[in-house]
């Protein structure tokens, strides 16, 4: 292994790491002006798209550290966007549910969200995106 090829690594890690701090400061903005912070709208966004999830496992599906979630999960209930559902078949498990106006709210920002995300991505072409998801998957799929 050279040190050229040494340098091109760290160097990968340097863009990498700045791309995503860029791309992420920029939406994660855009999330609180929603009144929301980003872990509280990736629960909200999960619970939307997936259904009702079971709290222990939502941390690990959001990239989560499993105590926050309890934290995150009593702020949403709070705010009346979510609703804690026991399990029938076991009392050790509860659930968490988007509410009626956790729907309500997810429906009225995802589409300003979404644009945002596809504004920020406009430089690269489709065939660029294509080839980054590749190279990307490629690169955390080596790490697993």
């Amino acid at each position: 292994m050279s040190s050229n090829e040494i340098n091109q690594s760290l160097k990968l890690f340097i863009v990498l790491s700045r791309a995503y701090r860029a791309v992420n400061e920029n939406v994660n903005k855009l999330i609180q002006s929603y009144g929301v912070n980003p872990t509280e709208f990736a629960v909200l966004e999960l619970l939307y798209h997936k259904g009702e999830q079971p709290l222990q496992q939502i941390g690990g599906k959001i990239l989560l550290a499993s105590g926050s979630i309890t934290y995150v999960v009593d702020k949403l209930e709070q705010k009346g966007l979510l609703n804690r559902v026991a399990c029938p078949n076991d009392r050790r498990v509860t659930y968490a549910q988007i509410s009626e106006e956790g729907k309500k709210f997810i429906e009225g920002v995802f589409p300003d969200h979404e644009s945002k995300i596809h504004e920020i991505m406009s430089n690269l072409s489709v065939e660029e995106k294509d080839v980054l998801i590749d190279l990307l998957k490629k690169l955390g799929l080596s790490q697993v």
